[in-house]
C-alpha cells in the first residue's frame, strides 16, 4: 500500500480521469483440461449487481493494436496467469507462456511464437479489451481510506477498496494505472459510465451453502468462476517464482506468479499440506511474528477485505504461521519480498482457493 493513494491521485489528476463512487443522479448506497471461464463474454442478468454490459465499439473506430494484452487475457482465461494485465511483455508474461506451453505439449521457449498463439487464441481470437457499462450495484461503496499502520487499520469496519477505480482494476485483473492508460483522458468512472477494460468475462454471484462471509459475491466481483478444475497437489517453485497446480495424473492445470519469502523469512523448503482455507478472513496481527514490526504495535484483529494484509483468502499450511494468500498490492507480485508466506494477486488467490481443499499436498522447492 506504500504511496499508492498518492500515485493514483497524481495519475488521475494528470489524465483528467474522474472518479466517482456512484451515479451522480442517484443517492449513494454506501451502507450496503485447463481452467475455464463459465462464459466467454459478459452476460447481464438484471438482478446481478456485478454484471457489466458490453457496449458496441464506435462506428468507424480504428483497429486497436493490442496483441500483447490479447495474449495476456487469453493466458489468464486459460489458468496460466501473467499477473497484472497491462499489455507489457515481461518476466511474468514469459513465465506464464512457459507454463501454458508445457501444459499443451509445446516447446517451452517462453516465446510468443505462431504455434503458441494458435494454441492460445484458437481460430476465433477474442478481443483484448471491451467497452463496458459500469453497473450501479458494482459502483456503490463503501470505500475506505486505508491507513498504513496495521493497528489503525484494525479500527476500520472493513478493509475494502479505496475507490471505484481500484475496485474496477481488480475486477478486470489489472491495476488502476493500466485502466487510466486504456481510456481517454476525459473518461468518467462511475455508475452507468462506459470504460474500456481487459476482456475478463462476467461471473455470476455463486450460490455457496453456508456462505456467511459473502465469498460468492467476492468471486463475482473479481471475475473468478466458482467452478475450477481440482488440484491433486501444488508446487511452490522459488526458482521461477510461481505456484503450479497439478491434477492426479501430474498434469499441469494452472500456474500463478507469486511473491515468496525473503532473507529474514525464507521460503520453508519441503513438503507440506493444506490444512484449510479462510475466505474473506479476519487478520490476527501479532507483532511478535514480524521482525520489522514497530515496538509500539499491539496485537489486533483486522476486519476482512481485499485491502487487508492477506487479501481475500488465506490458504493455511501445515507449516505453522505460513500460508498462501492474496495481497492489497497486485503490482508487487514477483517484485518484492514477503514475510515468508506466498502472496498472489487477489484474483489468482481466489481462483487457487477454488482448486484446492484440506489435505492437498504442497511441495515447496528452490
Amino acid at each position: 500500500m506504500k504511496n499508492h493513494a498518492l500515485i493514483l491521485s497524481l495519475l488521475c489528476a494528470a489524465c483528467n480521469m474522474t472518479v466517482t463512487e456512484a451515479d451522480e443522479s442517484a443517492q449513494s448506497n454506501a451502507a450496503s483440461g485447463q481452467a475455464k471461464e463459465t462464459s466467454s463474454r459478459p452476460a447481464a442478468p438484471a438482478a446481478d449487481p456485478y454484471a457489466f454490459v458490453i457496449v458496441p465499439e464506435p462506428a468507424g473506430a480504428p483497429a486497436r493494436a493490442e496483441a500483447m494484452l490479447q495474449a495476456q487475457v487469453a493466458l489468464d482465461r486459460a489458468g496460466f496467469s501473467p499477473g497484472v494485465l497491462d499489455g507489457k511483455e515481461g518476466m511474468s508474461f514469459t513465465t506464464a507462456l512457459k507454463g501454458f506451453q508445457e501444459a499443451r505439449g509445446l516447446p517451452t521457449t517462453g516465446q510468443y511464437d505462431a504455434a503458441t498463439a494458435k494454441a492460445l487464441l484458437g481460430d476465433r481470437p477474442q478481443p483484448a479489451t471491451w467497452l463496458v457499462k459500469i453497473p450501479a450495484g458494482f459502483a456503490n461503496g463503501p470505500f475506505f481510506a486505508i491507513p498504513k499502520d496495521l493497528n489503525d487499520q484494525a479500527k476500520l469496519p472493513a478493509l475494502g477498496y479505496r475507490n471505484l477505480l481500484e475496485k474496477l482494476a481488480e475486477r478486470f485483473h489489472t491495476r488502476p494505472e493500466a485502466l487510466v492508460a486504456l481510456n481517454a483522458p476525459n473518461t468518467k468512472v462511475g455508475a452507468g459510465a462506459i470504460i474500456r477494460v481487459p476482456a475478463i468475462a462476467n461471473q455470476p454471484v455463486a450460490r455457496i451453502e453456508g456462505d456467511e462471509r459473502g465469498w460468492g459475491a467476492m468471486l463475482a466481483s473479481l471475475g473468478v468462476a466458482k467452478d475450477q478444475p481440482q488440484a491433486d497437489h501444488i508446487v511452490v517453485d522459488k526458482s521461477d517464482g510461481v505456484v503450479r497446480a497439478y491434477d492426479a495424473n501430474n498434469r499441469l492445470i494452472a500456474q500463478f506468479p507469486a511473491t515468496m519469502g525473503s532473507q529474514h523469512d525464507p521460503l520453508p523448503i519441503g513438503t507440506w499440506k493444506i490444512n484449510g482455507l479462510s475466505r474473506n478472513p479476519d487478520f490476527h496481527y501479532n507483532p511478535d511474528l514480524f521482525w520489522d514490526a514497530s515496538s509500539s504495535d499491539q496485537k489486533a484483529v483486522l476486519k476482512p477485505g481485499p485491502n487487508g494484509p492477506v487479501g481475500v483468502v488465506w490458504i493455511d499450511l501445515s507449516k505453522p504461521h505460513y500460508g498462501i494468500h492474496g495481497t492489497p498490492e497486485p503490482q508487487t507480485i514477483g517484485r518484492t519480498e514477503s514475510h515468508g508466506c506466498i502472496r498472489l494477486t487477489n484474483w489468482d488467490a481466489a481462483r487457487l482457493a477454488q482448486m484446492v481443499q484440506s489435505g492437498v499436498k504442497a511441495v515447496f522447492q528452490a
